[in-house]
């Protein structure tokens, strides 16, 4: 269980109807199996020391007295692996019979769960077998031990106190206020589903659509397990279709039809951070009982995907319906403003890079929406010395064929006249040189606004913001900020969505020689060639990166070793590790540094789950100390 994770596993074990012995042997050597693995917390199907279809014959005693003997031969065939797990099996007490998952861990039973509803409709007739279990948890003796039987029971790893399992079987989530509700409102963050639904024609999509749905709702893990080959087909076919989701988000799902295991990664930090975050969620364990288990620390390797771009959908469809919503919601932002000033006119600074390229194609589709004219859009260019002539004639290029209004104003006289002004030799190119440009053109863009009765519409992006990458009231300053929650690495894909999508091939072929330039302030001379010679990456460090460091420290909340470990599975072979720490250290170094310039920024719109915004996201003081977060590293 390092840094939070846990390896679980839903396991549908080869069956043979009413055959205890031969269910359990295939039970125990699936454990065995998982257990090798690595595998944690492991789950198999309902009932399936009988198998789930037995009829009548779950009324037989021997069938009862097996399952329970079989019950206490896989606990103590399994008592040295390091792994927790639930079994199904018909159970009787006090003279009713239900229908029951028994957790186990080395050797022990640790608690036995009755199934809470019990369906009784089309296929299904349970209720001619089985009892619905009551709330209450009672001590019940079996195996010569004093064992917890009852569904408000919660199983905590001592090795990780937030890890804490629940149970309910199969029609239990099918209804209306499934038992899990209650426990992970107790404390839950895993829960362990044993079923044996049959399958019918779409009904997986509907199965698949419940545990995404549950997982999200409590913000836990939900481990679905489901009856397969060999049951019964009289009137039915099982398809051991095995879930593993995380939040709404699906680790691994089995090909139906198969048996087999399926395993995932949980984890339980991210589980516990949503959970902190989100102050609606009560945790109140009042009227459950409490079983302690301790698994073994061991390192393990991750099968889950460590996502090296978590701003940006891997999957190219949703990216596509993704880079549409954005740009929808950063125009509506910005439509509101510009309806609630009442002008119809705004001014861009624009560079010929990513951002203000960006902010210009949101600002089209504003006025659009408003059936303004875009002559209203004036947009500005302002070269001055690091201004290439790629970048300077793709600005004027793209501004001519949005229609906008372009001004060009060369500021390198304005700026040469302000270094006399304060007495700076313009031969010594440091940041005084550097912020004198970026604070000339900003005071340009406000007074045209000015002039104009519009307002400034700011370029810089949530990953500048992070880091500090802006100039102190120069390009860091606007009247509205539509890139404000947009990282760097997603602002790429938003312009290529557009050329692709919503431009003629001109204005395409403009798009793609943006996004082919290097990301660069252009403060300093190009080079003999016209090349641009200050790349920000090389200053501040690769931005895949550092929005990779800011998605986990801010939106997963991780601390730094954690982040340090997912970034080096993540950029194996991109990255090495002295690398990835060099920047991270620097990530954490200038996000607590800068936070001053982010307590003033102006108004934006918040587009996805990490916004930087002091009225709204991040209220963190401009002077903490970061060491307790960089000294692991020193």
């Amino acid at each position: 269980m390092l840094y939070g994770f846990v390896k679980c596993a839903a396991i549908t074990n080869d069956i043979s109807v009413a055959d205890f012995e031969f269910n359990s042997e295939s039970i125990i050597e699936k454990a065995e199996e998982a257990a090798k693995n690595n595998t944690e917390i492991a789950v198999f199907p309902e009932l399936c020391i009988t198998g789930y279809t037995c009829g009548d014959l779950f009324l037989q005693r021997r069938l009862i007295n097996g399952a329970k003997k079989e019950l206490i031969k896989i606990a103590e065939r399994t008592k040295e692996l390091n792994m927790l797990f639930a079994v199904g099996l018909p159970f009787e007490y006090e003279g009713q019979l239900y229908n029951c998952a028994a957790v186990i861990f080395k050797g022990r039973i640790l608690g036995i769960v009755p199934k809470s509803y019990i369906p009784n409709y089309n296929e299904f007739y349970e209720k001619r077998h089985f009892t619905q279990a009551f709330k209450e948890v009672k001590e019940i003796e079996f195996n010569g031990e004093t064992v917890l039987f009852g569904t408000n029971i919660l199983f905590i790893n001592k090795a990780n106190l937030d890890c804490i399992i629940s149970v309910e079987i199969c029609e239990d989530l099918w209804t209306s206020i499934p038992p899990s509700c209650y426990h992970a409102m107790a404390g839950a963050t895993i829960i362990l589903n044993l079923s044996a639904g049959n399958e019918i024609t779409g009904k997986d999509v509907y199965r698949k659509s419940l545990v995404e749905n549950q997982s999200a709702r409590l913000l836990c893990s939900y481990l679905y397990c489901g009856a397969g080959e060999g049951e019964s087909t009289t009137d039915v076919v099982f398809s051991a279709h095995n879930i593993i989701c995380e939040n709404g988000k699906i680790l691994a799902e089995s090909k139906r039809f198969k048996n087999g295991t399926v395993y995932g990664d949980i984890d339980i930090e991210y589980l516990i951070g949503e959970r902190r975050r989100n102050s609606s969620f009560k945790i109140d364990s009042k009227g459950y009982k409490k079983v302690y288990f301790e698994l073994e620390n061991k390192n393990f390797n991750l099968i889950r995907n460590i996502d090296k771009s978590p701003f940006v959908p891997s999957d190219e469809k949703q990216r596509e319906k993704r880079c549409e919503e954005i740009i929808s919601i950063q125009a509506m932002g910005l439509k509101k403003r510009i309806s609630h000033i009442g002008t119809d006119k705004v001014v861009i600074g624009i560079s010929g890079g990513l951002d203000s390229t960006h902010a210009l194609i949101v600002t089209k589709r504003a006025f659009e929406m408003l059936g303004l004219d875009t002559k209203g859009i004036i947009t500005v260019t302002m070269p001055c010395f690091g201004t290439s002539g790629r970048t300077y004639n793709n600005a004027v290029k793209l501004c001519r064929q949005f229609d906008t209004s372009l001004i060009e104003i060369n500021i390198k006289e304005a700026v040469m006249n302000h270094f006399k002004d304060i007495g700076h030799d313009p031969d010594v190119k440091n940041l005084t040189y550097e912020n004198s440009q970026a604070r000339e053109r900003t005071q340009i863009l406000m007074d045209i606004s000015s002039k104009y009765g519009g307002f400034v519409v700011g370029t810089g992006d949530l990953s500048e913001l992070a880091l500090g990458f802006a100039t102190y009231n120069g390009d860091h300053m606007s009247m509205y900020g539509v890139n404000a929650s947009v990282p760097k690495t997603l602002i790429r894909f938003l312009i290529k969505y557009y050329a692709d999508y919503n431009a003629d091939k001109s204005v395409k072929d403009t798009l793609y020689d943006i996004l082919d330039t290097p990301v660069s302030p252009e403060l300093l001379p190009p080079k003999e060639d016209d090349k641009i010679s200050q790349v920000t990456e090389d200053i501040v460090g690769p931005y895949i990166l550092h929005d990779f460091f800011l998605f986990n420290m801010l939106r997963c909340g991780f601390e730094p070793e954690k982040i340090f470990k997912l970034a080096q599975i993540a950029f194996k072979g991109e990255f090495d590790d002295d690398t990835i720490l060099k920047w991270l250290k620097i990530f954490y170094k200038r996000f607590f540094s800068q936070q001053y310039k982010r307590s003033c920024m102006p108004d934006g719109p918040k587009v996805g789950s990490v916004s930087l915004s002091p009225r709204g996201d991040l209220r963190m003081p401009s002077d903490a100390s970061v060491r307790q977060w960089i000294n692991w590293v020193l």
